[in-house]
Formats: C-alpha cells, sequence, structure tokens
C-alpha cells in the first residue's frame, strides 16, 4: 500500500508464470520443486490463469502460494477478459485479493487506449488505496524499434520516473530495453517500488529476460543496494525460459532461484 515502511525482512523469491507463457501450471510445478515462495500468475489465453476457482486448485495441487497477479495487457493478451482494460484491471484486483496475492502489477495504457488513459491514474490510486488489499504497482515499459524508428506505444514513458504512482514494479529487462543505466533508473524510483522483476539483458536485442548472469546488467548491484536499502518486497524471475528444452528448463528455474537466493540473502528452503 502507498507509503508503508520496509517491514525489514529478507524479500520472497517468487516465480513468475510468464517465464513459461502460455503454460500456467507448469510455472506452479517449477516453483514448487525448486523452493519458490510463491508466484507470479500472468493472466493470459491459457484458461488455467483465468478463473480464481482454477488458480486456486493449482494453489491446493503444488502447495504453492500466489503472491501476485499480473493483468493481461500484453499485446498477445488483448483479447483475454475481453476488451475493456479498466474491467481487466478491476478483475485481476478481485481475482489478487480472493486469492491473498501481496500485489497487482499492471502496465501503463498504451497511447492508443485513450479513454483508459484518461482515468488510468484515478483507478490506480482508488485501488491501490484500498485499506487491507493489494497494491497496485505500475511497471516501467519501453520504447520499441520499428520501420528503422523507435516508437513511444505506452503512456507514461516520458516520465522515466513514474512519479505520478505511489507503488511500482521495476522491471530490469525493461530498464535495458529502454537503453537505461539500471542503477540510475532504480534511484529515481526508490522508495515506491514494491515489486522487482528480476531479469538480465545483454541491452542490444530489446526486452529481453534472460536468466541472471546470462547478460550485462548490474544486478548484483542492483540486489546489494536493494538489501542497504532495506528492500522487502518481492524479488520475481521473470525469466524467458519457457520454451528451452525440458531438462535445461528445469536447471535454469533452479539456477534463477538459487542466484537470487543467494544475491538477496533469502534462506534456503531446500
Amino acid at each position: 500500500m502507498p507509503g508503508l515502511p520496509y517491514r525489514g525482512r529478507v524479500p520472497d523469491i517468487v516465480l513468475s508464470t510468464g517465464s513459461f507463457y502460455p503454460n500456467t501450471e507448469l510455472g506452479f510445478r517449477m516453483a514448487a520443486e525448486h523452493g519458490y515462495d510463491g508466484v507470479e500468475v500472468m493472466v493470459t489465453h491459457d484458461r488455467k490463469s483465468q478463473s480464481i476457482e482454477d488458480v486456486r486448485e493449482l494453489m491446493t495441487r503444488y502447495e504453492m502460494p500466489v503472491r501476485a497477479i499480473h493483468v493481461p495487457c500484453l499485446v498477445v493478451t488483448q483479447h483475454v477478459w475481453g476488451w475493456n482494460p479498466d474491467g481487466k484491471l478491476r478483475r485481476s484486483y478481485d481475482m489478487a485479493t480472493a486469492v491473498g496475492a501481496d500485489v497487482v502489477v499492471v502496465h501503463p495504457p498504451f497511447r492508443w487506449q485513450r479513454e483508459y488513459a484518461d482515468g488510468f491514474l484515478a483507478l490506480v490510486r482508488e485501488l491501490d488505496s484500498q485499506p487491507d488489499g493489494p497494491s497496485v504497482a505500475v511497471e516501467n515499459m519501453y520504447t520499441v524499434a520499428a520501420l528503422g524508428r523507435r516508437h513511444d506505444p505506452y503512456l507514461c514513458n516520458d516520465d522515466p520516473s513514474y512519479a505520478a504512482f505511489d507503488s511500482l514494479t521495476l522491471d530490469t529487462s525493461h530498464v535495458a530495453a529502454a537503453r537505461q543505466d539500471l542503477l540510475e533508473q532504480y534511484h529515481r524510483m526508490a522508495g515506491r517500488i514494491r515489486h522487482l522483476h528480476l531479469s538480465d539483458s545483454t541491452s542490444s536485442r530489446g526486452d529481453e529476460h534472460l536468466p541472471p548472469g546470462q547478460g550485462t546488467l548490474p544486478l548484483r548491484d542492483l540486489a546489494d543496494t536493494l538489501v542497504a536499502d532495506g528492500f522487502d518486497g518481492q524479488v520475481v524471475l521473470e525469466v524467458a525460459i519457457g520454451r528451452l528444452p525440458d531438462g535445461v528448463r528445469t536447471a535454469t528455474a533452479g539456477e534463477c532461484r538459487d542466484w537470487a537466493a543467494e544475491a538477496f540473502g533469502t534462506v534456503t528452503r531446500r
């Protein structure tokens, strides 16, 4: 919630089901096998991600809590839950509340979503200020290249600090895709970051979401800074490993968890 102080404990290490897009159940299984503290459910066209009942069934089957819900706001999920982005944010908030998640992750509106954009700040503040409800953490985005030019499809990209919002998700790969300095971006957003999407990038191929250590981002320096600043939100591994061969994918999911647990001082549960 806005203005809450850090609680003075090590952050939870969470696995995003988006790492295995679109296979939601595989995300739960990998999180359970490798001792993650929970999952972030990315709502997609996979029906197992779309209903409270299905998500609860996965929570029970894998004995794995849901720590965050990601609104279906990707370009490829624009049709999920209908075409009303306002309604999708509210429905994600309701799902998070029902399954006990702490955070709702939402992207800022696309610039062509003019009506949604006009009311976005008010809607986020309305939901984010609910007593005992989940935080609504707006995620930093980036420009994209097309036909030899860079385009800015998102609202808020002209404000790298996202100063209007009280709760933020810092996505490290998005910082790289935006050609920004990761530590400078962190300091612009510091004090309002409730959620971290952790992945690596070479900063040369757009939004890569590589496992930590496979790119060039100063992720260790970021982790040290977050720990020194008392960050105790959720460290979410959102890495593009879903299409790797089974054995490599499984090993990588464990290696990501081990990297984050060591970097953020979390005691392993194995």
